[in-house]
């Protein structure tokens, strides 16, 4: 039996750079929305909806059990995106990354039952692939993550998975590298990187370029969760899908992104040890749900492009909020 009809959704991480997004689309799909994130990136992401009476915000932690037993009173659905972002961000501090991205992962399912939230998506990553030789790489693969961040991605999903039962239906999400502007905006992401050069250095910086790295519109990931939630429990029970769009190299996107400016723009390539390449298959998504991306590269370029002639990205080469990682060093998080 379909049930579409979630009414309350908490969206953890909800002012992130993909929550920022996807908060505004839920409202417009008709859901209340709560919100529980840190605000470490700004407490004026969600502004353009601040005055929602659907829109309830909590700035607190998800380690903190009586700020989760709070935020989860009368939720019938969970999106999890919160996490300590990337790579570098996660090393930076493994401890605090471990103790967020998964040791309160436990507490948020065995909380989000307890309140009788019914469906629960989860926010993984396609880097729990790591590193594979075939042309496409779909979701019945073998996980085999390279880094802490991506390897506690993936025993997240094993933790979900075990703590499905009929009533709490949980759902996997693997996205590949999200691009484009958001109002939390992130300038430390392959597409959005080389655009925020080309636009203020006029050069690009290419490392190796042959890697590949599949991406996807951040509106178009967006509206993958909001659709999420009307589809029926069979698809939706246990299932995993991965969520990209164009895989393309490092080298190709430069490319993409200096069409998209202006053929001034100078790339200049440099050797590198970072040797990650992927290439995710989307077809599952497509075939059992008939989700298909809307949106480009390209159209992320000019997202982004759009948003800096409109003056929205003041100090962009040097605001640490754009760079999770700068942003970490700064406040210390414990």
């Amino acid at each position: 039996m379909a049930n579409s009809t979630f009414e309350t959704v908490l969206v953890t991480g909800g002012a992130g750079y993909v929550g920022s997004v996807l908060v505004p689309k839920l409202l417009a799909a008709g859901h209340r929305v709560r919100v529980l994130d840190l605000y470490l990136y700004g407490e004026h992401v969600l502004d353009s909806v601040a005055n929602d009476p659907r829109l309830e915000q909590i700035k607190g932690d998800i380690r903190d059990k009586a700020t989760l037993e709070r935020s989860l009173a009368g939720v019938d659905a969970v999106i999890h995106l919160a996490c300590i972002s990337n790579d570098p961000s996660f090393e930076l501090n493994p401890t605090l990354g471990k103790s967020i991205n998964y040791d309160a992962f436990f507490g948020l399912v065995e909380l989000s039952k307890a309140a009788r939230v019914r469906r629960f998506i989860y926010a993984s990553s396609s880097s729990v692939y790591g590193i594979k030789d075939m042309s496409n790489v779909t979701e019945d693969l073998p996980l085999e993550p390279l880094t802490d961040y991506s390897k506690y991605k993936a025993m997240c999903e094993t933790v979900l998975l075990a703590a499905r039962e009929p009533g709490f239906v949980p759902l996997i999400i693997r996205p590949a590298t999200v691009c484009g502007y958001a109002p939390r905006l992130r300038l430390d992401l392959t597409v959005n990187i080389l655009t925020n050069h080309a636009v203020n250095n006029r050069k690009i910086t290419v490392f190796g370029g042959r890697q590949l790295r599949p991406n996807i519109h951040i509106e178009d990931i967006a509206e993958l969760y909001v659709e999420a939630l009307t589809w029926p429990d069979e698809v939706v029970d246990g299932a995993i899908y991965n969520a990209g769009y164009e895989n393309h190299s490092v080298a190709d996107i430069a490319d993409m992104v200096r069409s998209s400016i202006g053929t001034d723009i100078m790339i200049e390539t440099v050797p590198t040890d970072d040797n990650r390449s992927y290439h995710i298959s989307s077809d599952k998504l497509l075939q059992t749900v008939g989700f298909r991306p809307k949106r480009t590269i390209r159209d992320a370029v000019d997202s982004i492009v759009q948003a800096f002639d409109d003056g929205l990205i003041p100090n962009s080469l040097t605001d640490d909020r754009y760079f999770n990682i700068k942003l970490m060093q700064r406040i210390n998080l414990a």
